[in-house]
């Protein structure tokens, strides 16, 4: 089985590329879906309605739904297995932008739309630093030389990606997506897959829902104004 791992801002046009994905494999692979949100998803509903595929989701509710994806993947894997499934899509919120939800043995696609501002692709680097190609949707409504500029973004935080052009509702271009689909290797042991980075790592007192503003209120990891350091108070 292969296995994809789908990440990208909020409307960015994932479950777009998603469908494209099923559409041209669902003939000849079985297909399974997974969908990690924070509080509401119908995409899965929508995908086993239109295409028949294997679907679940998770909500991530306080939690970020990258990391909950993280916790969650292994048993999505033995599902889609014990499933049949040929190929696997984790598709994530993605809207914590400090994180990379990228595993080995996967092929990681980050969605971006070309139309979200030339800066996108540095405001969300960790999704970019590690995915093994972008996709830019929605590349009909700018211009070519925005589409230029945004490239050279992406490359900026990652000079080797590999970079799809396209109106993912009509699907023009992913045939290069598809093609790294076909050339992507099925899970050789399901037992050894690790996240391709480092999580990043903060524990503080807001997070376990400390109401008082100002850092000499809380303990843990901490920040101030002035400085770029951050700072870690208590024991």
């Amino acid at each position: 089985m292969k296995l994809i791992v789908i990440a990208g801002p909020p409307s960015a046009g994932k479950t777009a590329v998603v469908k494209q994905v099923i559409r041209k494999y669902s003939g000849e692979k079985r297909c399974a879906y997974l969908k990690i949100d924070v509080v509401r998803a119908f995409e899965d509903e929508e995908l086993a309605g239109e295409f028949g595929i294997l679907t679940k989701k998770v909500y991530s509710g306080d939690v970020c739904p990258d990391h909950v994806g993280i916790l969650v993947i292994s048993d999505a894997i033995s599902w889609a297995e014990s499933e049949g499934a040929d190929l696997l899509i984790v598709e994530s919120a993605g809207l914590c932008l400090r994180c990379s939800p990228y595993t080995t043995q996967s092929l990681g696609i980050v969605v971006l739309s070309s139309i979200s501002g030339v800066n996108t692709p540095l405001k969300m680097s960790a999704m970019l630093a590690l995915a093994d190609i972008a996709v830019v949707t929605r590349t009909d409504l700018v211009s070519q030389a925005e589409k230029e500029v945004f490239r050279e973004k992406i490359r900026e935080v990652n000079e080797g990606l590999d970079i799809v052009e396209t109106n993912a509702v009509q699907g023009t271009g992913l045939r290069y997506l598809f093609r790294a689909i076909d050339e992507q290797e099925e899970i050789s042991d399901p037992q050894k897959i690790t996240l391709k980075g480092a999580p990043p790592l903060g524990v503080c007192t807001i997070c376990v829902g400390k109401k008082d503003i100002g850092w000499q209120n809380h303990f843990g990891v901490i920040r101030k104004l002035e400085g770029a350091d951050f700072l870690f108070r208590g024991d």
